[in-house]
């Protein structure tokens, strides 16, 4: 009996990590596979730029924080955090807003910054940025009618931020970004009176934003809901946010947008190249395919069950072609049954019996068929044998089935063995 290669706990053991090992790929894949801190403006980037703070803080504060890398996520209740760079395309920016504005708020970021990843010092954490620039976007197709203006380092100083009830700092006073146009209601203003957030006036009804601007909800359609645009990054980035009072602001301006402080905060990771595109893993788990996959998982637990729960000890192997004389016989016998002309072996088979019994009885070699036989026949009468070897090796002949060649062949074994007496 052959002893079991593993043990059953080795098993178990091997399947466990083998199924942990899958999870964790799964996971892998479906966020993104890949280095999200890579010096970019987005919820994940932990540089100057980044606003990978905002959202530490939000959570930190029992808020639910939610990093979309799949556009469906997008479409989400709760507030949308859309932090595109500057060289996203309005429409794109304008579908996802336009999709929102019956499902939840959206608040829109402009970019200002131009960094760089710091490289090449190992005290340097990875993500890590040096600003060498700024810039303003031009989204053509997104909110046409708003202007966005950059401050230059010789400009006049921008004064900090205001709102109705606080004020700050900003890290760079002078080069600021600030809005302009029709039907923006201002949220937070520089010291200088620059916009740098508002929302969007139109038809909803948006009082957790008027309280936080100290102005009149004038009442409007309930089921709309608000487009805020934030055009100093600088009020939600880490560099701002370095500032407690510009957090704590940052963290009213995004309680305000969502409208209250139980809605969940979505940060978009789409716009800055961080999606994660469906795959076959990720699918497998996502309805309607989850069925099948649950019937395979299903499969696979019963067929261990089985594995672990057989009859009786496991069977010995053996050879697949045995050794020995009876095994080559066996073989050629098959082969030549599978082959289907059994007949051309009786003439064969007489011959040969023949020529053993004139070897045996000391008989002249080399003598035509008909004299050896005849002389075999002369010794068989003499010996009162009742049969005749030519009479039996002319039936062997003549025989076709297997049966008649098998019986046949009988006779002549037995004269055979009568004769060598």
């Amino acid at each position: 009996m052959n002893r079991q290669p593993f043990g059953r706990g080795t098993v178990i053991g091997l399947v466990l990590i083998g199924l942990l090992a899958f999870v964790a790929l799964l996971y892998w894949l479906g966020n993104g596979m890949g280095q999200s801190n890579n010096g970019g403006s987005h919820a994940a980037g932990r540089g100057l730029n980044g606003y990978a703070a905002l959202a530490a803080m939000l959570e930190a504060d029992g808020m639910t924080v939610n990093r979309a890398r799949a556009k469906d996520a997008l479409k989400q209740p709760g507030l949308l955090v859309l932090t595109p760079t500057p060289y996203a395309k309005g429409e794109d920016i304008e579908k996802i807003v336009s999709e929102r504005r019956y499902v939840g708020p959206t608040l829109v970021v402009t970019p200002k910054w131009v960094a760089e990843q710091i490289s090449g010092d190992p005290a340097i954490k990875r993500g890590w940025t040096t600003i060498v620039g700024t810039m303003a976007p031009e989204w053509r197709g997104f909110a046409d009618d708003v202007t966005v203006t950059i401050g230059r380092p010789q400009d006049a100083a921008a004064r900090g931020w205001r709102t109705a009830y606080a004020s700050g700092r900003l890290p760079d006073d002078r080069r600021v970004l600030s809005g302009t146009g029709q039907g923006l209601e201002p949220l937070v203003k520089s010291g200088d009176g620059r916009i740098l957030a508002a929302w969007l006036v139109d038809d909803g009804d948006y009082p957790a934003l008027a309280e936080f601007a100290r102005t009149e909800s004038e009442g409007g359609d309930g089921d709309l809901y608000p487009v805020v645009l934030v055009f100093e990054p600088d009020l939600l980035d880490n560099w701002g946010l370095a500032d407690r009072d510009t957090a704590l602001m940052a963290h009213d301006l995004i309680v305000a947008a969502a409208g209250g402080h139980d809605q969940p905060v979505t940060f978009d990771l789409t716009l800055v190249g961080l999606g994660a595109s469906p795959n076959l893993l990720t699918l497998a788990f996502q309805p309607p395919f989850l069925a099948a996959t649950l019937c395979l998982l299903m499969a696979v637990l019963a067929a261990m069950w089985r594995a672990f729960n057989r009859h009786g000890p496991a069977r010995r192997g053996v050879r697949e072609i045995a050794l020995g004389k009876t095994a080559l016989v066996s073989n050629t016998a098959g082969l030549i049954r599978r082959t289907g002309r059994l007949h051309l072996i009786a003439a064969p088979y007489a011959d040969a019996a023949r020529e053993r019994l004139v070897a045996a009885l000391g008989l002249p070699r080399g003598r035509p068929a008909p004299e050896s036989e005849a002389a075999i026949d002369a010794i068989m009468e003499r010996r009162a044998l009742p049969d005749r070897f030519s009479a039996a090796a002319a039936r062997l002949r003549q025989a076709r089935r297997a049966e008649d060649i098998a019986r046949r062949a009988a006779e002549l074994q037995k004269i055979e063995k009568e004769l060598a007496r």
